[in-house]
């Protein structure tokens, strides 16, 4: 079967493009927008509207395959592609992409994938954006999963030797500025993992000692306890801290695994996991101060997980944090990798080299592009997937919690 046209429009994301390093340097928030003035390139506001641009292939017998291109909330920093705007790439997939698959067999997802993501543009010399990578990867995976009749995560299992999962992957529920009452829908949907909490900002979330996230540690773990769905319920505990641990405690990492140790008492009798407890600025240098919190944290006896985020954008940045013990987890945001075809990758080398692995992404994707990586998740079985996109929990848990059981009920008929 031949791939007869590639077909681009623009689309909306579930969230925003944020400034991060504005937002880090003290913006306030007005409602939901930003006051100030943006200083990472290519914002035209600290927080503008996400966009996204979805790629539809048309099959030879008339099927459409499709993906999403899409990037990440934070744009831009911590060593990632600049911001994607659909006015700007529209025209490189049209004219430099498209010729690569129209009037073209479809192959093996591998083959294909390989054709964008490995190719070099004719008119900047470089790879791809990130973000267009990503959404003509995924339509790739379709378009093989629609001419052989059978589900994406199927296409996964065949070209990488693994095994669709039986059960669903725990699904890790993300809350933004509103982490108290999306906490509460968490509870209540028995989320898995929990909250996220969009620690971002020192002196009104984090604390000038780190107060505030104790205290509301504390109010989550008393807010489970006693709205539990069942009684087994025992949601692992993840926040998100944006590095904001190394500003409070100026980059002392002994300080830095005591802290998480003290916070890992207040979570009791849940497991506490912390995302980018410090940013260094740079990779080595964020390799070396994560490895170095997991060697205090694990002497300290802590049974806590600190998780690579930041500087860890690329697979060979995660083989990198993970060669070098560089925290327990690694975020494996999937629109930073470029094509799926890494993201696949990453789960598998993470978890044959005992890091863990979490298949994330971020709130600005959109629902196709969460519903494709619900398949890679059922065909790599990560330790958890992101709920995604946006910050409004309902929208996100329900888009990943229904594909993966829909791939639970139809992994075996098809």
């Amino acid at each position: 079967m031949k791939i007869i046209d590639v077909i681009c429009v623009q689309g909306k994301t579930g969230f925003f493009f944020d400034d991060q390093k504005a937002i880090k340097e003290g913006a306030k928030n007005d409602g939901a927008f930003y006051k100030g003035k943006p200083v990472t390139e290519g914002f035209s506001a600290i927080r503008q509207s996400g966009e996204s641009i979805s790629v539809m292939f048309v099959l030879e017998n008339g099927a459409i395959a499709h993906g999403d291109c899409a990037a990440v909330q934070y744009s831009g920093a911590g060593g990632r592609d600049p911001l994607f705007l659909a006015k700007d790439f529209i025209p490189v997939i049209e004219q430099e992409i498209a010729p690569l698959y129209i009037g073209k067999d479809i192959t093996t997802f591998r083959a294909m994938a390989d054709l964008v993501d490995k190719a070099i543009s004719p008119s900047t010399g470089k790879i791809y954006h990130t973000a267009i990578r990503y959404g003509v990867t995924q339509a790739c995976l379709d378009a093989v999963a629609k001419s052989k009749s059978k589900l994406m995560a199927q296409v996964i299992a065949d070209e990488y030797g693994t095994t669709i999962s039986d059960d669903m992957i725990p699904i890790f529920s993300q809350s933004g500025d509103d982490r108290y009452l999306n906490a509460d829908k968490m509870i209540m949907k028995g989320a898995n993992v929990l909250p996220h909490a969009l620690f971002n900002h020192v002196e009104e979330k984090v604390g000038l000692k780190g107060e505030k996230i104790a205290a509301y540690l504390e109010w989550l773990r008393n807010r489970i306890l006693e709205f539990k769905p069942y009684e087994s319920y025992n949601p692992i505990i993840h926040i998100d801290v944006y590095g904001t641990l190394g500003l409070v405690f100026n980059n002392d990492f002994e300080k830095i695994a005591t802290y998480i140790g003290e916070l890992e008492e207040v979570a009791k009798p849940f497991h506490l996991r912390v995302e980018g407890p410090v940013d260094m600025g740079e990779k080595n240098a964020q390799i070396d101060a994560l490895r170095i919190i997991r060697e205090i944290m694990e002497r300290n006896g802590s049974k806590s997980e600190i998780v690579a985020d930041e500087w860890c954008n690329t697979f060979e940045d995660i083989r990198d944090f993970s060669t070098h013990k560089a925290g327990h987890m690694a975020q494996i945001k999937t629109p930073d990798l470029g094509g799926i075809n890494n993201s696949i990758e990453a789960v598998i080398h993470c978890k044959e080299n005992g890091m863990g692995a979490y298949l994330g992404g971020t709130c600005n994707e959109t629902n196709r592009s969460a519903e494709v990586c619900a398949h890679i998740a059922m065909a790599t079985s990560p330790l958890q997937y992101l709920a995604k996109p946006g910050m409004g929990v309902d929208e996100g848990y329900m888009i990943v919690f229904n594909e993966m059981q829909r791939i639970l009920a139809l992994k075996n008929r098809i």
